[in-house]
């Protein structure tokens, strides 16, 4: 039978009861409610600062003696607390920790452990942003800049079509592998975020792309999208040569930068100009949201105020200064 890891004076490592529903927090996480392993990742990272920071600040005490001074305390703490660079935690960021911390105790309580309420643990709002999106113009000035002349154009050509045609998330592109795609139905399925699956349809013009950016290989390789630098290998049906997520960011940052786009683009710049296209172009919200695979559609009307031609209208006619 296994033992319990001791320390240099062979005294068995207790885990403290806080670390111990943590775990079983997790363990849920994965089993019941299926979240990704990026997830539990994030989840385990933000669960575990607050077990060091209580353990430190308030010895003796377990779960049950958790109140809303204490939180403050807490709260306190993240705000002056550094990152990795030294850079104090943006306000959202203090947010994700605080939300976790609140998923946790709502576990708890539904697991009959005397707890805080997480009811009572308040989120400010965290800083509006600007929504970036480029407009048609700008997505062809973008997609015109790569050199199609080379295969590796042709794929750079071929991913910033598919963006703008389907809205992936950067993780979804990724993933993605040659024998998903049905061309002749124009369209596949993804598992997104959360697990959470959706047919994405793809545009007259990415798909011919795609089909061209196919025609032009040579290998036998797994991935949609591979790289072109590096040695080949080609063990595991060339998982080794998949782009990756940051190769992605990168190649998107270099056209923006080629084509002179006027916004600071990214790989989800070209996700929200998916939506704004539709919304503009007359699509219902709830079908972008669908398309977008959003698990609430709180989350799709930040569009709405930058694409409600209704808006526009009545500012249009009523605004004195437009007489």
């Amino acid at each position: 039978m296994d033992k319990p890891p001791t320390t240099n004076n062979e005294q068995p490592i207790q885990k403290s009861e806080l670390q111990t529903f943590i775990d079983d927090f997790l363990e849920y996480l994965e089993i019941e409610k299926n979240c990704s392993k990026l997830t539990i990742r994030d989840y385990r990272h933000y669960l575990e600062t607050f077990d060091k920071w209580y353990f430190t600040t308030q010895p003796g005490k377990d779960v049950k003696d958790l109140d809303l001074a204490t939180v403050r305390k807490y709260r306190v703490y993240l705000a002056n607390r550094a990152d990795d660079k030294g850079l104090t935690l943006q306000r959202v960021t203090q947010n994700y920790y605080v939300i976790a911390l609140r998923s946790f105790l709502r576990f708890l309580i539904k697991n009959d452990h005397a707890t805080l309420e997480p009811s009572k643990i308040d989120l400010p709002k965290a800083e509006s942003k600007n929504l970036k999106f480029l407009n048609k113009e700008q997505v062809d000035r973008l997609i015109m800049a790569t050199d199609t002349s080379k295969e590796e154009g042709v794929r750079d050509r071929t991913i910033m079509e598919l963006l703008f045609s389907t809205g992936l998330r950067v993780s979804e592109l990724v993933s993605l592998n040659r024998d998903q795609i049905n061309l002749d139905r124009r369209e596949f399925g993804i598992i997104g975020k959360g697990r959470k699956q959706r047919i994405v349809f793809v545009s007259d013009r990415a798909a011919d792309w795609i089909k061209r950016y196919l025609d032009m290989r040579q290998d036998r390789f797994r991935p949609l999208f591979i790289r072109y630098s590096g040695a080949i290998i080609e063990e595991n049906n060339g998982e080794k040569m998949r782009l990756t997520a940051r190769s992605i960011e990168r190649l998107v940052k270099k056209y923006v930068r080629q084509a002179r786009i006027p916004v600071d683009a990214t790989v989800h710049t070209l996700r929200h100009s998916f939506a704004t296209d539709l919304l503009f172009n007359g699509a219902d919200i709830r079908s972008v949201q669908e398309m977008l695979g959003h698990k609430n559609i709180a989350t799709t009307q930040i569009y709405t105020h930058v694409t409600n031609p209704q808006l526009r209208n009545v500012h249009k006619t009523f605004h004195s200064g437009n007489k």
